[in-house]
Parts: C-alpha cells; structure tokens; sequence
C-alpha cells in the first residue's frame, strides 16, 4: 500500500536545549513552564496567521515580548487579536499594505505558490532583516529512501507545470512538493543567507481543521475496539504544532538561515505507542485490533488518509517516517511529551461546537467503514 502525494496533501493542505533520548515519551510537559522574555523585542511581519500554526506562533512570540503584525486577507477568525496591528490585503493580487513599515523577521505560513513568495520577498527586502518561509517535508523527490536531510534532492517542475499553478485551487497531491521547494528557493534567492526555510513534518496538536492527528485521540476516548494499523512497533513522525512554533519564533530571535527539517526524531515514536497514550490520557476503555497493511490494502483503507499518522514501511513512501532533524535539534528544536500533544488536542476538541462534532471526521474512518472493516477482519479468523 503506498501514500500518494494527494493522500498527503489531502491531510496536510503546506530556545533552547537539545532534545534528549526519548523527548516525546518522557520529562515534565513543556505546557507546564512559562516562557522569559527574550533578551531583544523584535518586530516580527506574520502573513497569515489566524489558523492552527499562525495562533501558536503568535502565542510564542507574544510571550517571550515580541511585537507583532499580521498580514492577511482578514477573512478567517477576524475576532481573535484585535490588539495587534492587522494590515488587510491578499498576497495574490493585492500587497499595496506591505509598501510601507520596517521589521526585523517576516514569518510566512502562507506560501505555496512561488511568485506570491518571490513578490512579498522582493516588496520586503531592504525594510525585513530575515525572511522566514514555512516550507513542508514534501519536498523531497524520493521517499524510498530513510534518513533524508536538508541536503537530499527535492522535487522539480516544468515551465509550463509552474506557469499553470496560479492559485490555491491549482495546487494539487502531485505539484505540492515541488511548489513549496521553489517557495524555498525563491525566499533564498532574495534573501540570501538572511533566508531560513523550515519545513514541517505531519503538525499535530490544538486547532488543527484536518483531522489529520485528532481522529485518533478523538477515537480512543470513546473508547471499544478500535482498528488499528499494521503493528505497534511501526514508527512514525509528527511535530506538535507548540514546538514548531517555538522553533519558528526560536529562528527569528536567533537570526537563523539556511533549511531545517522540523518533525521529531527518527524511531523515537512508534504508533503503538501514540494508541497507548491516547487510552491513558482519556482514560477509555479502548482496545486495538493491529490489522496488517496488505489485508487494509484489500479492504481499500489508505495510509495516511483513512489510518492517519501510519505509513507502512515499504514501497515508495517508506521513508517518510524517517526523515532526518538532527541539524533542527542541534539548532533548539525541542519536543514536549506526546502525551501532552494528545492531552491538548482533547482539551481544544473539547471546546469545538457540538454541530461541527456531529460531522464525520476530515481524516479517518467513519463508525460504520470502520466496523465494517473489523468484522472484515475478524472474519478471516485472525
């Protein structure tokens, strides 16, 4: 059974010390400490900003003492922040707000499209001192292979490919990767060594829209026998949307340039262990039958998307969760337990209106897919 680039797009729609052995199984929350004060207030540009990774990062950065102005089209969660300075525009068509002012970091978690990336790089040079682009680890060209770094090939594209995608809707599971690579080159080209690229594994944790990771702690709580994929010892990688952000906002205080992929360490997370630690912080009663990819493969169950979180180790995308951080780690990449990534991903599901509770999950299976594919199971007599 293999990822398809859609699958992930379809689920991923792209200070401090360092980690210790087992950071996401072990030590005290990161939740648990207030943040200091930077030592500098820097001025920090966000275009975007008002979803999942925009709220994290302001709430970083608003912490550690830094002054912040959002750049966007003002259209989702117009409510939250009305403190900061909002400027409205659209980085399509439409930057006459970015004309003007000066400072010190521009943090972009709204690029895909690398003439949009290229015009607000070129508008802020000379008034911005570091450019920050949000990239993503679908760059890489070949996921076959483990241990892919910041040095591995990433994906390419046509003239005529990167002419045709004009627009969000343009961006498809196939051209996503190589999109954002060119993002990242166009950001270096004129940023230079004051350009930083991070890219992000699979972001997990409060506020996220997709479903992507919240299905399975959402899942376990309600406890009975739960469909699990392949084995416990299968292992995969995610980056609690908390600690990219502090790493984002880390990057800015720091100056950093250069590339960083930014999930957690290879092989420390296994998904018998992220199932076992939704069980003990919801405290359900749930059970987990392990199916094996090739029998979900007969029964149409795709990674990533139906079985989020899991890719089975073999194929074209087997080396997706082994994706190489050792130069973010070395740069103050740290990792709270993943205990408290499920802890305040139910804590923020908790809070989400009934009605939007009552609709199938964005990622997934369905009650009914799911016990359908159990009795499925069962059947076979294992």
């Amino acid at each position: 059974m293999s990822l398809t680039r859609r699958d992930f797009l379809r689920t991923a729609a792209a200070g401090g010390a360092v980690a210790t052995a087992n950071a996401l199984t072990a030590g005290r929350a990161l939740a648990d400490f207030t943040p200091t004060k930077s030592k500098k207030k820097l001025r920090i540009l966000i275009l975007g900003g008002t979803a999942f990774l925009g709220p994290a990062t302001i709430e970083v950065a608003r912490a550690r003492g830094h002054e912040i102005t959002l750049f966007n089209r003002g259209r989702t969660n117009q409510h939250l922040y009305p403190d900061l300075e909002k400027l409205k525009g659209d980085r399509f068509d439409d930057l006459a707000a970015l004309e003007t002012g000066e400072w010190d970091v521009c943090i972009d978690n709204s690029g895909y499209i690398p003439r949009t990336v290229k015009a607000s790089a070129e508008l802020l040079k000379g008034r911005v001192k570091q450019y920050i682009f949000v990239s993503s680890i679908s760059v890489f060209a070949d996921f076959s292979a483990r241990g892919l770094d910041e040095k591995s090939a990433v994906g390419t594209m046509t003239e005529e490919e990167i002419s045709a995608a004009k627009g969000m809707r343009d961006i498809t599971g196939t051209n996503y990767g190589p999109l954002k690579a060119l993002c990242e080159q166009a950001n270096t080209e004129v940023f230079g060594r004051n350009a930083c690229n991070i890219r992000p594994g699979l972001i997990v944790g409060p506020l996220d829209r997709s479903d992507r990771f919240t299905y399975w702690p959402v899942r376990v709580s309600q406890g009975g026998e739960v469909l699990a994929p392949g084995t416990p010892e299968t292992v995969t990688q995610v980056i609690d949307v908390r600690d990219l952000a502090e790493f984002i906002v880390l990057a800015a205080e720091k100056g950093y340039g250069g590339t960083y992929n930014a999930t957690s360490p290879a092989e420390e997370l296994t998904m018998g262990e992220l199932l076992e630690t939704c069980q003990k912080v919801s405290g359900s009663d749930a059970t987990f039958t392990w199916a094996d990819a090739a029998f979900l493969e007969e029964q149409e169950v795709a990674a990533w998307s139906d079985m989020p979180v899991w890719v089975p180790l073999e194929g074209e995308e087997a080396g997706h969760p082994f994706i190489n951080v050792k130069k973010a780690v070395g740069a103050g990449l740290t990792f709270r337990p993943i205990s408290e990534t499920v802890r305040g991903t139910l804590d923020w599901w908790n809070t989400v209106p009934q009605e939007r509770k009552d609709k199938p999950m964005r990622s997934g299976l369905t009650p009914e897919r799911e016990a359908e594919v159990l009795a499925a199971w069962h059947a076979k007599g294992d």
